[in-house]
């Protein structure tokens, strides 16, 4: 699939993972619909960017806003021929915490709906209109690219709704590559290590410098503009289906 002639929907497109991927389309002359919530810079980065791309008010976990904003996308566009998935949160809780107390079944209960239902809720949305699209010269009318971590299979000590939400979404990616591959749409998933986020720029020197040291090569935070660079391989690469890629410099996390 040529970038230059693809419409790309990329939830959390207003920061992180998701900006860095929309930066990168536009570079290549892609369109781009970013979906966002208002608070994000989504709005901004698109006034940035130019004409071809454009700002989608949105929660994940809205059908209604969802199926509207991939109906403006569409509308914008002509057509949604990509979906990067970007959007999440992370929170922290062990099974049973401080005075023995079970974890509170609400932050699991989000971060599940926000992560794992939210994703699909966007897949599903935007492939029943990419189902629609003329076929490429590859026989391809889309490919949808969900952001896992390596947390799905590394989990640590309080990531258990982080984790479970994260293995879910690596979970699904292979039956939803056979779901729609009678249609000639791609889906793979990427599982990020530690990368340089909003989430992990909070923390303190040292807590960085010695995550940076734990990861075999290269001993630093991954880039976003990396997790960008795979991103458009996978759009460009038609063999890539139904797949997860750790993208992680090679680490392996202890348990905390």
């Amino acid at each position: 699939m040529n970038i230059n002639q693809t419409v790309a929907l990329v939830t959390g497109g207003g920061s992180g993972l998701g900006e860095a991927t929309t930066r990168a389309l536009a570079a290549k002359g892609g369109k781009v619909a970013i979906l966002d919530l208002a608070k994000s810079q989504g709005a901004a980065i698109a006034q940035e960017l130019g004409s071809n791309i454009l700002f989608l008010e949105g929660d994940v976990t809205n059908e209604e806003q969802i199926a509207a904003a991939v109906d403006r996308a569409v509308a914008a566009f002509g057509a949604v021929h990509a979906v990067i998935n970007c959007a999440g949160i992370a929170t922290a809780g062990k099974t049973v915490g401080k005075n023995d107390q079970p974890l509170d079944l609400g932050p699991f209960k989000r971060t599940i709906e926000i992560n794992l239902i939210g994703t699909f809720n966007v897949i599903r949305l935007a492939a029943a209109r990419m189902v629609k699209n003329t076929l490429n010269a590859e026989v391809e009318r889309g490919v949808i690219i969900n952001t896992a971590s390596v947390a799905a299979f590394d989990g640590q000590i309080g990531q258990v709704a982080y984790s479970a939400s994260k293995g879910g979404v690596v979970g699904m990616t292979l039956p939803i590559a056979r779901d729609l591959s009678q249609y000639g749409i791609r889906c793979c998933t990427i599982a990020p290590g530690i990368f340089e986020t909003p989430m992990l720029m909070g923390l303190p020197d040292s807590a960085r410098k010695a995550l940076e040291a734990s990861i075999p090569f290269p001993s630093r935070l991954g880039r976003p503009t990396e997790y960008a660079a795979l991103v458009c391989h996978i759009i460009e690469n038609p063999m890539l289906n139904g797949e997860t890629i750790r993208l992680d410099g090679a680490i392996r996390m202890a348990q905390r």
